[in-house]
């Protein structure tokens, strides 16, 4: 028997004063708890000790029971302990090369998140409710969950723009592989156009940071003329830039779904550069337009919907260019069995080899 996909179904909501309170106050929390089980850990490896979750989880007890971190036990623990998960599997992925060390949530006006597992919520007849809440959060139900659906985990978040949403990780009985097919597509990402496919097909570059970037540079300049600090219209100001951000980045994500769904479906191999975009981001006079067509994140949504439909998606080497070159290299590389998603040769591209916390798993 198949083994059905979980997918993530993310909503928006509208939270009372009271929710809202308690949901800010968890955030603070989650991120308080993240950070202090970081240090502790960075510190415990510089006296050559070794410290894992279960070690992190026995020092959130002990912090529970400080006059000073007494607050930790106001909001729901089970988000907390996600978060001590959470860090673990930033540590695990650090030392598989997969991913840079990991940092210290200081952000506190960008995204905010907490993980609530099923004994921390309840979900019944299409209503949620969190641990410690005594009303069911009023979600818009922009789209319906899949029949019979019990949300295994969910996520609630805030973001830079003050929009609240709740992610709810389900089972999905209608998502399975795909009839295979023997269509092989390369795809090489661009500037001028976002992608050009090795059928002759280009994909224009929407540009979508530039067709607000005249609104954009106004409300940052208002945002930069407000006194520092935390007054009202400095945080009218900031909310104002957070919105027009937000707006671009809604109008990318949905466009990359359309093109990855599009070539998932049309294609059994899908054949990319492998791109340490970080590094590349560091040209400054590029650093915009590359961070506007978002590769990453197209390539990240092209991998896991690939593996929901039964696809094979081939990264090689970005110094082999064009698509018709991209598609030769990656059928050479699947007929002799390599990797499907080959290993990069640092974690998190060039700027890791600078990073001076050892790589041994604390």
């Amino acid at each position: 028997m198949a083994t059905r996909v979980k997918r993530a179904f993310k909503y928006r909501f509208y939270p009372t004063d009271a929710q809202a309170a308690e949901l800010s106050r968890t955030f603070g929390c989650v991120r308080k708890v993240y950070n202090m089980a970081l240090a502790a850990r960075t510190e415990a490896w510089a006296r050559q000790e070794r410290v894992n979750y279960n070690q992190t989880s026995a020092m959130l007890t002990a912090w529970k029971k400080t006059e000073e971190l007494a607050y930790l036990n106001e909001v729901s623990c089970v988000p907390l302990q996600q978060a001590l998960r959470h860090l673990q599997t930033a540590f695990a992925n650090f030392f598989a090369k997969r991913a840079r060390y990991p940092r210290f949530k200081v952000k506190k006006k960008s995204r905010a998140s907490a993980e609530y597992t099923s004994s921390a919520f309840r979900f019944r007849d299409g209503r949620l409710t969190l641990a410690k809440m005594a009303d069911p959060l009023d979600i818009v139900w922009s789209r319906p969950l899949p029949e019979g659906a019990s949300p295994s985990t969910v996520t609630v978040s805030r973001d830079s723009a003050g929009r609240w949403f709740v992610s709810l990780l389900c089972e999905d009985p209608a998502v399975k592989p795909l009839a295979p097919t023997t269509t092989a597509v390369g795809i090489d990402v661009g500037l001028n156009h976002l992608l050009t496919l090795s059928t002759g097909e280009k994909i224009a570059n929407p540009r979508h940071e530039r067709r607000d970037r005249v609104r954009l540079a106004k409300a940052q300049r208002g945002l930069s003329r407000k006194a520092k600090g935390d007054g009202a219209n400095r945080r009218k100001a900031r909310a104002k830039v957070a919105k027009i951000h937000a707006r671009i980045a809604d109008r990318r994500r949905d466009v990359l779904h359309k093109l990855t769904t599009r070539l998932v479906r049309e294609n059994q191999t899908l054949v990319i550069e492998d791109l340490t975009v970080r590094t590349m981001v560091r040209n400054r006079s590029l650093a915009r337009a590359i961070s506007d067509a978002a590769w990453a994140q197209f390539r990240s949504m092209l991998e896991y919907k690939a593996g929901w439909y039964g696809r094979d998606v081939i990264a090689v080497d970005r110094f082999v260019n064009a698509a018709n070159n991209l598609l030769a290299a990656g059928l050479a590389v699947s007929v002799c069995g390599a990797g499907v998603r080959p290993q990069r040769r640092t974690p998190g591209g060039q700027s890791a080899m600078k990073q001076k916390t050892p790589r041994r798993e604390p």
